[in-house]
């Protein structure tokens, strides 16, 4: 089925880089609409440990492999030296310390605000939740005297041939990501956050979302309804390909990631007039089992050298160009935890909603550039708009209570 991408976008946000913005305001607002993923969902841990060399919520453990709802907020720090910024990090590890284990807040008394916002009621659950934090490339300009440290591989993510990027969905010098079993858990978490960082930190972009339950079995679903992350490295070869160790690296970066973060709109309308077969031929996958289209079941690996013309799987689906499982590309894998969102309406009564992409790897060159680039032009590039996100480091675990986010990088 043929359909006129150009008369479908034609009076589309363009100026908004397809976003939900209409003159600045979010229309229907920032919600992760998502009553519907409740049902049948992996039940998520309790909680998460909150020490370690690694940070939480890059690698989580367990059968659910991601809690389903997140938050991405970007702030710009606001502090002006870098004992100031030092401080916002301890005040930082101590609010997601404290969130992430749960416990009663205190009572300062009547003659005072509530020392919490009691969205979760009068003690804080765990719920599973991760704060996660990682440092743009901006917070390493001239501001803290941390030019000399910054990560190697770090930079300002770049605009590829089919973005659409919109500055105020951009970059950021520290990246929250919250995830957690509920959203009410999120919410509170970045609430909580940005009432004890005020002054230090300032919001510059927020997002949230949320994970798919498996329909009806398997990996969760996009809004495109297809499965999304099936071949994410497992166990030992994601952390091979995830976790900077490496000498020419500054010391601090041991124990950290390097983080993609792409929001992507999903022309989710312009999709749904799209015959099953094309669909399926740009992914490469059956959409109903996510069965490569030379497979059964969803995990059978794609025989590409039986297919070297691309009869069965075309040369240019979408599982093809991002990983052609060939000895020279293994290492060229990244760790996948992507979230669906939904903000509403955008200014002309289309849906904005779309994919939260996110991944963690060793080399933001090697790994997701290189697969950005072979992706380039695909057929799916006429049915999505990536629009804002950015590249960020994962800082280091804390590894104990008297330890504290970036205290290697700020000693």
């Amino acid at each position: 089925m043929t359909v006129s991408r150009r008369n479908f976008l034609k009076g589309a946000a363009a100026g908004s880089a397809g976003t939900a913005l209409a003159g600045g305001v979010l229309i229907g607002g920032a919600r992760a609409d998502a009553r519907a993923a409740a049902a049948g969902q992996p039940a998520g841990a309790a909680s998460y440990p909150f020490h370690g060399r690694h940070q939480a919520g890059v690698l989580t453990p367990g059968p659910a492999a991601r809690q389903p709802y997140a938050c991405f907020a970007a702030f710009d720090a606001i502090t002006g030296s870098r004992a100031q910024l030092a401080s916002l990090l301890q005040v930082l590890t101590s609010r997601a310390r404290f969130l992430a284990t749960g416990g009663s807040p205190p009572d300062l008394g009547v003659a005072h605000p509530p020392s919490d916002s009691a969205v979760l009621g009068p003690a804080v659950p765990a719920d599973g939740l991760t704060v996660t934090v990682s440092a743009g490339s901006s917070l390493f300009d001239g501001r803290y005297g941390l030019a000399a440290r910054k990560p190697s591989k770090l930079a300002l993510m770049r605009a590829f041939p089919d973005d659409s990027p919109d500055p105020a969905w951009l970059h950021g010098d520290l990246l929250l990501q919250l995830c957690a079993n509920h959203p009410d858990t999120v919410h509170h978490a970045i609430r909580d956050i940005t009432r004890h960082t005020r002054g230090a930190m300032q919001l510059r972009w927020k997002i949230e979302g949320y994970n798919s339950p498996p329909r009806p079995s398997g990996t969760p679903r996009n809004l495109l309804g297809f499965k999304d992350g099936t071949a994410n490295p497992p166990g030992g070869l994601a952390s091979e390909l995830t976790w900077v160790d490496d000498p020419a690296e500054p010391a601090w970066t041991r124990g950290g990631s390097y983080q993609v973060v792409r929001l992507i709109r999903m022309l989710v309308e312009f999709w749904d007039r799209v015959s099953i077969n094309e669909q399926q031929n740009m992914f490469g996958r059956r959409r109903d089992t996510g069965a490569p289209l030379d497979g059964n079941s969803e995990f059978d690996t794609p025989d590409y050298a039986a297919d070297p013309h691309g009869r069965v799987i075309p040369l240019d689906a979408h599982i093809r160009l991002a990983n052609p499982r060939t000895r020279a590309t293994a290492n060229q894998r990244l760790v996948r935890r992507s979230y669906n969102y939904d903000l509403g309406l955008d200014g002309n009564g289309n849906a904005a909603a779309g994919h939260i992409f996110v991944a963690y790897q060793q080399d933001i060159r090697r790994q997701f550039e290189t697969v950005q680039e072979r992706l380039a032009g695909e057929p799916l590039t006429d049915y999505v708009q990536p629009f804002g996100g950015g590249y960020f480091f994962t800082l280091p675990g804390v590894r104990s209570s008297a330890d504290w986010y970036g205290r290697a990088l700020l000693a």
